[in-house]
């Protein structure tokens, strides 16, 4: 069975910025396809749950209370990577709208404006070569 990284969230663990998860159903069911290697890039990074939100701006991770994470995201990014690469995965199932993982990410400005930028851990993945997808592109895969 292929491996392939997942964000840990979408598989119902408790490691979103506010303590939940952001279970799919759909990402769920592709464990009958996949061997997934669970991530969550924030956690890895050394970011604690809960956690004050936070978003990219201009090229730095900023978090709502004005804490600089940058360090830590792309800690956890680098961490994702290597297991990506010890696993053999080729492929990513990552969580939509996020500061790592999004394929489209929100602006920086905490208004829920969301730009066509990725987020720090989704980049990195697909700069060396991995297909990235999110939960609302599973029917892709």
């Amino acid at each position: 069975m292929e491996n392939i990284l997942v964000s840990a969230c979408l598989t119902g663990e408790n490691v979103k910025y506010d303590g939940y998860n952001n279970l799919n159903d759909k990402v769920v069911a592709l464990k009958k396809r996949y061997n997934f290697i669970l991530i969550c890039p924030e956690v890895m990074g050394g970011l604690l749950i809960p956690r004050v939100p936070a978003e990219v701006k201009n090229n730095k991770v900023i978090t709502k209370n004005n804490v600089d994470v940058t360090k830590e995201y792309h800690k956890g990014a680098e961490i994702a990577l290597e297991l990506a690469k010890k696993y053999n995965c080729k492929k990513a199932i990552l969580k939509s709208k996020s500061p790592s993982c999004g394929k489209s990410r929100y602006d920086g400005t905490f208004t829920h404006k969301l730009i066509d930028e990725y987020g720090i851990t989704a980049q990195l993945l697909i700069n060396n070569g991995i297909k990235v997808y999110t939960e609302e592109e599973i029917d892709n895969l």
